[in-house]
């Protein structure tokens, strides 16, 4: 792995590692006064695994590699399999087994896209900044025009009845901040199969976004098999309130063309990869990311942050001295953007263990700084963990954080009972960013990536080696549906 660019300066890390002034002891004493801060852990392995996260840049130049030489890694594109061949080759040099395992993925394909408000009595026409829906279907090769409805959610959809057919429907929200993402999302995934099925020749949906310089935020949509397909796009935030503005004032008609298609799934994998514990092989925490990413920006906070964090985190581990008790695996998921086809694909293949998956992660809510540790586990969770907690202070992330652990890609073992815990990362710019041309390496901080690097090395060591295992969560009174569209993980991603 080439040096970073960027590393934390070694006095900081320092500073973080013991909480003393910069000037203080060094970051690893030596051997013989070494001494146990708390019965729980060793300050030496703590030492061993956060101050290099803080100090080798290694995270960042892993994120270097996948977004700047990879790029895109739209799940059943050549970026993708690229980014996986990558992956293979990153674990081997860091001396972690590593395989891959076989998923069926869609292929959809982004074509030309541009759209505008034609001109009427009224106004001079204006053109659209807007982006295809994954999923979406194309227009004829001259375009859909046709009169714009606007809605907000989707009952009032169906109020509208019949006069919604033939026209383009507008879904439109008041997205401001990233809580905000649960309660707009099945605007984007459920709306335009909802739109289809009112007869409505097109759908546009505002940007899922919590700040914007004209650029429309992607993202999937959903259409039921067999069902109607129209063509759909995202718009940005401030050409939805141009479109809102203009029908306050009276009838808008717009101008969509969407070259995008759809091809026949291909065979695609999701990359695993394992640290053998000494004592407990059987056992198994799991930490995960997706590899896969939309193809506009080349998915640095989404969710490339997350590969080299848990990439990171496996390889720090497999240089400690002695293994830890369980088997660290690390799951690199293949479609999480468009389908968590590779999320199925793996409960799938290890339904017979995961009862012996202790412990599971994904990280991907992008490479910011960490704040928190989330649980999903039955009682007496935290009074588990909270002992291994004390290195984690000096990073910002020495608490228990208020959400729950999950992510998208986790789902599929939630009627197993998996226990989930996770790395909470300030995610107040997320959604600047997230599903956009400007998801790129510039916006992550690589001394955030570090510290959450290091949190995330901590939290998974401390889970493979504690004498206890979480606690397994109640069963779901029902099968778990689509996964909540809300961060830590997104949930869900898509």
């Amino acid at each position: 792995m080439p040096a970073a660019t960027f590393v934390l300066p070694a006095s900081l890390a320092l500073q973080l590692l013991s909480g003393a002034a910069p000037a203080a002891k060094p970051a690893t004493a030596p051997a013989a006064t070494v001494k146990a801060v708390s019965p729980a852990y060793s300050q030496a392995v703590a030492e061993k695994l956060i101050g290099p996260a803080l100090t080798e840049g290694h995270a960042y130049a892993r994120l270097a590699e996948l977004t700047d030489g990879i790029g895109p890694r739209l799940s059943g594109s050549a970026g993708a399999e690229a980014a996986v061949q990558w992956a293979l080759r990153g674990f081997k040099a860091d001396g972690v087994k590593g395989w891959t395992e076989p998923v069926k993925v869609p292929r959809w394909v982004r074509g030309e896209e541009r759209g505008e408000v034609l001109a009427s009595e009224r106004t001079r026409g204006h053109p659209l900044s807007l982006i295809a829906l994954g999923g979406s279907a194309p227009t004829a090769p001259d375009g859909l025009t046709a009169e714009v409805v606007e809605v907000d959610s989707l009952e009032a959809l169906a109020a509208l009845g019949d006069s919604v057919k033939g026209k383009i429907v507008f879904f439109n929200h008041t997205m401001s901040v990233p809580a905000d993402y649960g309660r707009f999302a099945g605007l984007r995934g459920r709306g335009p199969a909802a739109a289809a099925k009112a007869g409505a020749a097109g759908a546009l949906v505002r940007s899922l976004a919590t700040a914007s310089l004209r650029t429309p935020h992607t993202g999937s949509t959903r259409f039921e098999a067999g069902g109607p397909r129209i063509p759909a796009a995202a718009v940005s935030t401030e050409d939805a309130d141009l479109l809102h503005r203009m029908l306050a004032r009276g009838p808008v008609r717009v101008k969509v063309v969407l070259g995008c298609s759809e091809l026949p799934e291909v065979e695609s994998h999701n990359v695993v990869a394992e640290v053998r514990g000494r004592e407990k092989p059987q056992e198994i925490v799991l930490i995960s990311a997706h590899l896969d990413s939309w193809d506009v920006g080349t998915g640095a906070h989404d969710d490339g942050a997350g590969v080299a964090m848990v990439m990171e985190a496996a390889r720090l581990i497999a240089k400690l001295p002695q293994a830890p008790r369980r088997t660290v695996r690390v799951v690199l998921f293949m479609n999480e953007e468009h389908g968590l086809h590779g999320a199925r694909a793996y409960a799938e293949a290890h339904a017979a263990e995961l009862s012996r998956h202790v412990a599971a992660m994904e990280m991907d809510s992008g490479g910011f700084r960490p704040i928190g540790i989330n649980l999903r586990a039955g009682a007496g969770g935290q009074e588990l963990v909270r002992p291994w907690l004390p290195p984690l202070v000096a990073l910002g992330a020495g608490t228990f954080h208020e959400r729950e652990a999950g992510g998208a890609d986790l789902t599929p073992m939630i009627p197993a009972r998996v226990p989930f815990f996770g790395v909470q990362v300030d995610v107040t710019r997320y959604f600047d960013y997230h599903h956009t041309m400007a998801d790129t390496l510039d916006k992550v901080d690589p001394q955030d990536l570090a510290r959450s690097t290091a949190a995330v090395a901590w939290m998974t060591y401390a889970m493979a080696e504690m004498p206890g295992t979480l606690a397994r969560p109640e069963a779901p009174a029902t099968p778990p549906g689509p996964p909540a569209l809300v961060p830590q993980s997104k949930a869900s991603g898509q």
